[in-house]
């Protein structure tokens, strides 16, 4: 029985794909905390939703090879969750200000690399070509995790850890230069199978 075999018939109940689910469901959670930017506690709760849920993205994969739970709906929604978080994040921070200025560039990078790197990822898929994820792209999502982090704390943050707004903004806009680097580094690994397809 191949490994693609496999995957497709794992359960899809299985822990790695329900630590998957719940990084979707925080993304509203998430939202519905920061909808209320002026409400400490509330900053607190989308804080700490928002940790549980990048403590999966950890898990769900490590899990899923530990154990060989990995399954294609598990490869397709992982990325996906990953994203839906960020997006949502950077939107509500966008929303209430704690990002603005200057800092909005560092936001539409990052939005504008996970919507051209999710379409490149789709064409090459259909062309049976796989990209894996390079270390530096997870180091990327990892700083970025930790930069949104500080920004969700915002000014609630301040309050105990002065410095918590300038360290969140430092920290996106070390992400946004990492994500500008692997989104070339994608570009580049999958442009030329695009190029030999075309022709």
């Amino acid at each position: 029985m191949t490994l693609a075999t496999n995957m497709r018939r794992a359960n899809p109940f299985n822990l790695p794909n329900v630590l998957t689910y719940g990084r979707v469901a925080a993304v509203p959670l998430v939202v519905v905390c920061m909808y209320y930017p002026d409400e400490f506690w509330m900053r607190w709760t989308a804080l700490a939703v928002f940790i549980a849920a990048g403590i999966t993205d950890f898990f769900d994969g490590y899990l899923a090879r530990a154990w060989s739970q990995q399954s294609t709906l598990g490869r397709m929604l992982d990325p996906i969750a990953d994203k839906l978080l960020v997006a949502a994040t950077l939107l509500m921070l966008v929303a209430d200000r704690t990002i603005s200025g200057w800092s909005l560039w560092a936001a539409i990078v990052i939005l504008s690399r996970e919507i051209l790197v999710s379409g490149l990822r789709e064409y090459l898929a259909e062309l049976r070509v796989s990209v894996p994820v390079s270390t530096v792209a997870k180091w990327k999502t990892t700083l970025q995790l930790v930069a949104l982090g500080f920004l969700i704390a915002g000014p609630a943050g301040e309050a105990v850890l002065p410095g918590t707004l300038a360290t969140g903004l430092i920290l996106l806009w070390i992400a946004a230069l990492l994500t500008l680097y692997t989104g070339w580094d994608y570009f580049r690994a999958g442009i030329h199978h695009i190029v030999d397809h075309g022709a």
